[in-house]
């Protein structure tokens, strides 16, 4: 096998030789730098690929953990929709990690009036969003309009959608809020 060799590779293959024995010549041990240089976070990462849960383009990410904790984060280069770019919040998508120490990992509450927020259970939050949804649909709903049509809803209650919610999700969620009688019913991606 014959190799051909441009001038161009010629003066880059010369230049790196002349470099690597100049540095050679000042002192610089090549071994010993690469002992003292410590490896990726990513090296002995796991590889899981993911949608970004922002808005409702789709981008793909790619999510490196090692022993369950989220390393790091970047777009998907095998991605059809993204290519492997992501925007500004897609790129900090790593924040959203559950190992991310500045995350609130508890509900917090707000009383009325109130200028202070508190910690409260998931429980205790859960029971509380329960608790004033069946007020508020007890409270405001119409079993019939104005001109004697059965329509049975209640016009108190909204709901925006997320895009990261899949499409069984979204109908899931959608045949919830039309049982509770929900006629406001918006989705992310249309907004």
């Amino acid at each position: 096998m014959v190799m051909e060799v441009s001038r161009r590779n010629f003066l880059k293959l010369s230049g790196a030789t002349s470099a690597g024995l100049a540095l050679k010549e000042l002192g610089f041990d090549v071994a010993s730098l690469q002992a003292e240089v410590s490896p990726l976070r990513v090296a002995y990462a796991k590889e899981t690929t993911t949608i970004c849960p922002y808005c409702a383009v789709g981008c793909g990410i790619i999510i490196h953990s090692v022993g369950g904790k989220v390393v790091y984060t970047e777009g998907d280069p095998d991605h059809p929709i993204n290519k492997g770019s992501l925007c500004s919040k897609g790129s900090s998508v790593y924040q959203l990690s559950a190992n991310n120490s500045a995350r609130s990992k508890k509900p917090l509450y707000r009383a009325p009036n109130s200028d202070q927020w508190k910690e409260v259970t998931w429980d205790w939050a859960l029971d509380k969003i329960a608790e004033k949804t069946y007020h508020t649909r007890e409270n405001s709903f119409m079993p019939k309009n104005a001109k004697g049509q059965t329509v049975n809803r209640t016009e108190q209650i909204a709901s925006v959608g997320s895009a990261a919610m899949d499409n069984e999700e979204c109908y899931a969620y959608r045949k919830f809020l039309t049982s509770l009688g929900l006629v406001y019913v918006e989705h992310q991606a249309r907004i």
